[in-house]
């Protein structure tokens, strides 16, 4: 049975064709779509992992601290002044991750591409999470798509239901998408982890869902947790 189609607005949205491109070797030094700074839990302020980004010489990048993207506009000014010195910098996506509850579960949404400041999503860009009907994960992705941009969800083998349930009821739910190449173990040397980011990204195929990849970087490298 073939895999069900992209959505019109997937298909015309600018992330989807880099999310179509990803493989288990995009990240950490191509593609960066899930990682935190000092605007939320990470340990990075805004301009050092912009610095790293740069020094990667990765091509996509999202910024997605918990709950803000303060850091966003901090990023793009370092980017704009290495692109004004003539090198090549990232495309630099809006994002955050966002507390949702799903089938009875609390999972991390990653929202990405949305429009610069939309009203849609201003509370929960307040730092924390939000509570009763607004944590309902189909209320998050309804906001997301709203401000224009896509949902997928986060590291979905890290919760405490099975990630085939949790991709089937995030499916259900109109996410666009999952975080296929994640690295469950916190090697020292980022790697997608073995089996069961491959397992996710047939899952991922199998409901026409795209498949996203990231560090969720804490630490001081951008390559690794």
């Amino acid at each position: 049975m073939p895999a069900p189609a992209l959505t019109l607005r997937q298909q015309r949205h600018p992330l989807t064709p880099v999310l179509r491109g990803i493989t288990p070797r995009c990240c950490p030094t191509r593609v960066n779509l899930h990682c935190h700074t000092q605007c939320s839990d990470g340990s990075l302020t805004p301009p050092q992992l912009a610095q790293q980004a740069l020094a990667i010489g990765l091509e996509h990048l999202a910024v997605t601290d918990h709950h803000s993207n303060a850091a966003h506009a901090a990023v793009a000014e370092v980017f704009q002044d290495a692109a004004a010195a003539g090198l090549a910098v990232p495309q630099l996506w809006r994002g955050v991750e966002i507390s949702a509850l799903l089938d009875g579960c609390l999972v991390h949404v990653l929202a990405l591409g949305y429009g610069d400041d939309h009203p849609s999503l201003g509370p929960y860009l307040q730092g924390v999470s939000q509570v009763g009907e607004a944590l309902r994960a189909a209320v998050v992705v309804e906001q997301i798509h709203e401000a224009g941009g896509l949902a997928l969800l986060a590291h979905p083998a890290r919760y405490r239901l099975p990630y085939q349930r949790l991709l089937a009821a995030a499916a259900a739910q109109g996410f666009d998408g999952a975080e296929a190449w994640y690295d469950y173990t916190m090697a020292p040397a980022w790697g997608a982890t073995p089996l069961v980011c491959d397992a996710i990204a047939r899952e991922l195929d199998k409901r026409g869902l795209l498949q996203s990849c990231g560090t969720d970087t804490h630490g001081h490298d951008l390559c690794g947790r």
